[in-house]
């Protein structure tokens, strides 16, 4: 069998990277192309084009970048002409891969999507196009699925693949965590500014703003893999330089850390399973986000908050992430007891929620089975 698989993000590499392993194991000769990063490579994957040429982040951004990106949709389609693949296998990234399911339809070809376009969030008439155009779709939120049931159709929820992401990364010592990366003993502060240039840009500067309020705490920044060290330092102009970057470690820093500045997105779901306390950031381009406030119908911006329905971790949107709020919120997490136990609490309900390990291993069943 011949699959091609298209993940557009650090966060689809690593799940995806877990779907070739699963689909590995059930039938070792399976063939795939796939466009993702290393991780897909390391687990079996022949790598065609990588997420860092395919990472734009808001309207304006999307806007600027349209060249670039029609460039990569046509050099897609044309591949997976010349590979004739049994099936394409879809994760997230809904803006490319929505037209690209479109487009191989139309030539026959079956389309499995893993971890489903946020339609429930905004473009609800997008349900139109993936009934016609996706024939099995594989959800990762409890509420997807019933969400999808309203319009009649039939969906596959296989739990959160983040769940076999760290399974097994949970009990790594905290004095061999601080002797690799040659970190004193001190409590540690995450700092999770995103992996995309424009967050890194606008989020990490306001970051570091509150690390001297923190005398007693080591800031320690998750770097992202598609970043380059120097990026980071240029961004820091000149200040906080001793504070660690540390790069292929986010699963230690979250196990480790006290407490933890976080990007909207992905890392805040992660650093749930991890109870790790953490505020949550988010800025983005102003007429992008006012484009957005206008068309996104949820209530909350972090995946915590949304699977939970309700404010479990406080979120700073726009100009309430700001110097002041991030300390007084920090201080919070790091002092008041309360409010930490509270937390995991809500944590805890999150993990049952979201079902056991075997996202990765349920998908792969689904897409070897229905081929």
């Amino acid at each position: 069998m011949k699959l091609y698989i298209i993940a557009g993000e650090a966060s689809g590499d690593l799940h995806g990277s877990n779907l070739i392993k699963a689909i590995k194991q059930l039938d070792p000769h399976t063939d795939i192309r796939c466009w993702g990063g290393e991780l897909m490579q390391d687990a079996g994957g022949k790598l065609v084009k990588h997420y860092k040429e395919l990472a734009f982040m808001g309207f304006v951004e999307v806007l600027f970048n349209l060249r670039t990106i029609l460039r990569n949709m046509a050099f897609c389609k044309k591949d997976i002409e010349e590979y004739q693949p049994d099936a394409l296998v879809l994760i997230d990234y809904p803006g490319f891969n929505l037209r690209i399911a479109e487009w191989a339809h139309a030539r026959g070809i079956r389309v499995h999507y893993y971890i489903s376009p946020q339609i429930w969030a905004w473009k609800q008439g997008r349900i139109k196009q993936i009934m016609r155009d996706i024939d099995q779709m594989s959800v990762v939120l409890p509420f997807e699925k019933p969400f999808y049931d309203q319009f009649n159709y039939p969906v596959d929820f296989v739990g959160h693949p983040l769940l076999d992401a760290i399974e097994g990364r949970k009990n790594r010592d905290r004095s061999l965590f601080l002797n690799e990366n040659n970190l004193p003993d001190k409590p540690v502060v995450a700092l999770l500014p995103g992996s995309r240039k424009q967050e890194i840009k606008t989020k990490l500067p306001l970051m570091l703003s509150v690390v001297k309020k923190f005398p007693n705490y080591q800031f320690v920044i998750a770097g992202a893999p598609s970043q380059p060290i120097e990026f980071y330092r240029e961004v820091m102009q000149g200040e906080h330089q001793d504070i660690p970057i540390l790069f292929g470690k986010t699963y230690d820093i979250l196990q480790h850390a006290r407490a933890g500045l976080v990007t909207s997105g992905t890392a805040t779901l992660e650093a749930g399973l991890f109870q790790m306390p953490q505020v949550v950031c988010y800025i983005a381009n102003p007429i992008s986000y006012r484009i957005a406030k206008r068309l996104v119908k949820i209530k909350f911006i972090s995946l915590v908050n949304l699977i939970l329905d309700r404010e479990a971790v406080t979120e700073l949107i726009q100009n309430d992430m700001n110097s002041d709020r991030l300390e007084f919120e920090l201080d919070a997490l790091l002092h008041d007891e309360n409010r930490i136990q509270r937390m995991k609490a809500d944590y805890a309900e999150l993990h049952s929620l979201l079902g056991g390990p075997g996202a990765s291993m349920a998908t792969a069943k689904l897409v070897l089975k229905s081929n």
